[in-house]
């Protein structure tokens, strides 16, 4: 169990991040799995809270076939799914001990892929060898420059390839992170983007996790070279009771918790192609 710091709001750098990000998830996987694990599965995609599967939703298109790489992959349920779908994937995670559940996951299932340890900020592939690059609430929330991540993942894509991420909703930034009736009260302005910083007993950031708005996102991914698809905002499903950190029924039947933008790299142009 970690023993939880008092919240600030400061400015964060990259490097600042990243070593929170790492030291926390490697502390917190043991209990993250214990909590979470039977929910997400050893062999399953599973997109948000709210349940919403790609199995379901298939927002990442024919995967068969395709080279995927899942960033902030965690134990890699995702990936061994896609594995399984006939994809040629790779699961990356900036967590030792994430990746440990990995190979744990792995060794249950049956399933084996490629794991990466590595920095969405410099993702250790050539450029244009994915045809999908995905993830779960991974890396995108916590880096200090996620534009810089945008930038990286359509470095690695080709032309003509598929970046899908979820990310907690950002009109969630207004409201404490409580599942009760106490996490329904309006308290901060959707227009701060001051990160959400946990000190140590040392006053460095243990836990870090970045704010922008809708528009922040989109603008990130138009100046990446992307064209938005689409925009799912999971509804929270009839039946649904689980309560999983902030994310309760009591909420999500009023405000989504989710927002997952799906977005196309444009093939470039023929040289003799018509211009209109």
């Amino acid at each position: 169990m970690i023993d939880t710091p008092l919240p600030h709001r400061r400015s964060v750098s990259d490097a600042e991040s990243r070593v929170a990000s790492r030291s926390w998830w490697d502390l917190d996987a043991d209990e993250y799995q214990a909590e979470h694990g039977k929910f997400l599965g050893d062999l399953d995609f599973v997109w948000c809270p709210e349940g919403l599967r790609e199995s379901d939703a298939h927002l990442l298109g024919e995967v068969k076939g395709k080279r995927v790489l899942e960033l902030g992959a965690g134990a890699a349920a995702g990936a061994r799914w896609l594995d399984g779908q006939g994809a040629n994937v790779v699961a990356m995670d900036l967590s030792a001990g994430m990746l440990r559940h990995a190979r744990a996951g792995a060794e249950r299932s049956g399933v084996r892929v490629p794991l990466v340890q590595a920095d969405a900020l410099a993702l250790p592939f050539a450029d244009s060898v994915f045809d999908i690059v995905c993830t779960a609430f991974g890396a995108i929330p916590f880096v200090a420059d996620s534009g810089a991540a945008m930038r990286e993942v359509a470095r690695v894509l080709r032309p003509g390839g598929t970046w899908v991420f979820s990310i907690t909703h950002p009109m969630r930034w207004i409201f404490w992170d409580e599942p009760d009736e106490t996490g329904l009260i309006a308290r901060n302005s959707y227009f701060d983007r001051t990160p959400y910083v946990e000190i140590d007993d040392d006053g460095q950031p243990s836990y870090v996790e970045q704010h922008r708005t809708l528009g922040d996102r989109i603008r990130e991914l138009v100046a990446a070279g992307f064209v938005l698809r689409d925009l799912i905002e999971p509804e929270w499903p009839a039946g649904h009771e689980q309560i999983w950190g902030q994310w309760s029924p009591l909420r999500g039947r009023l405000f989504p918790g989710t927002a997952i933008f799906v977005a196309d790299l444009p093939a470039p142009l023929p040289a003799n192609a018509p211009r209109h």
